[in-house]
């Protein structure tokens, strides 16, 4: 690896990107997070029963 490619402990490379407030407003907003998880939920049984037949 080159030189100018590398990343320093403790550098601000070094860290994941903060979160938008969009995105953090999505994370905390309760009517969205029970409708993903029934869509999640869906998902699973879908492969689930699939997987029986």
């Amino acid at each position: 690896m080159s030189e100018k490619h590398k990343v320093k402990g403790y550098s601000e490379e070094a860290y994941p990107p903060m979160p938008t407030n969009t995105t953090k407003f999505w994370r905390k907003f309760i009517p969205y997070q029970v409708i993903r998880f029934f869509v999640l939920n869906i998902k699973i049984l879908k492969i689930v029963v699939g997987g029986h037949s």
